[in-house]
């Protein structure tokens, strides 16, 4: 994921995005454990992607990040 497209993006929706990557970091370190990982890359590509993420929301100002990823989550846990 490309900084220009981060920047472009809505505020909801690198929340949204920031989750969705959380989520699949957490499952790309489980195929790492059981050696079911294609591309080790994915990782380190996907902890950046992260990184990026929050820098955007950090130069925006953006409070209280982790409690708003808790409450998408649980809002989509909701549904």
């Amino acid at each position: 994921m490309k900084m220009e497209v981060v920047r472009r993006m809505k505020t909801d929706e690198l929340h949204s995005e920031l989750a969705h990557l959380r989520r699949h970091l957490f499952d790309l370190r489980a195929q790492a454990v059981t050696e079911k990982l294609e591309d080790p890359t994915q990782l380190l590509k996907t902890r950046r992607d992260i990184a990026r993420l929050l820098t955007v929301l950090h130069e925006r100002q953006e409070r209280n990040i982790e409690q708003r990823q808790r409450q998408i989550t649980t809002r989509a846990a909701r549904r």
